[in-house]
């Protein structure tokens, strides 16, 4: 960087106000400072964007190593379980010749299935059991006024 000291910063306001005026240098010295605002923000938008750039390469490279470690995880894994699963299958085939000897073998034969109770659970149930209902002839459907006068009017005769 340039270095300005003091007596560098003096001589140049001294040769300003020499040649520029006492009337003109202060609107000089607003331009000249807003001009140095704008550069100085404008340098530091440009360190910003270089700074995202490095950072967001540094994390597509931390991305790549995590996929990479997640990717042998992976593998080391499903080898793993292949390879727990062949064993079993191995000491599974290994074990059949002994259960055609022994026909009373609970591994011989499947489980029983799960049979449902066939029972309508969302159906609400009253504590009144259904037959002491019928006997004491408490009405077991809701019926309209007008249903039930209709259920019990005697049938019309036409002639």
């Amino acid at each position: 960087m340039i270095d300005f000291g003091f007596d560098k910063i003096a001589l140049i306001g001294a040769v300003a106000l020499i040649v520029l005026g006492p009337e003109r240098l202060p609107r000089v010295a607003r331009t000249v400072g807003h001009l140095l605002g704008k550069a100085q923000r404008y340098v530091a938008d440009v360190k910003a964007e270089v700074n995202r750039s490095i950072e967001l390469e540094e994390l597509k490279k931390m991305k790549g190593q995590f996929e990479d470690a997640a990717r042998d995880v992976e593998q080391s894994v499903s080898s793993e379980i292949n390879q727990t699963t062949a064993e079993l299958s191995k000491s599974w085939a290994d074990m059949d010749p002994l259960a055609d000897s022994n026909p009373h073998d609970p591994l011989a034969e499947p489980p029983p299935s799960y049979k449902h109770p066939k029972k309508n659970w969302r159906l609400k149930r009253g504590a009144m059991p259904q037959w002491y209902k019928q006997r004491h002839g408490v009405r077991g459907k809701a019926q309209s006024g007008a249903a039930r006068v209709a259920r019990f009017r005697p049938p019309r005769h036409t002639a």
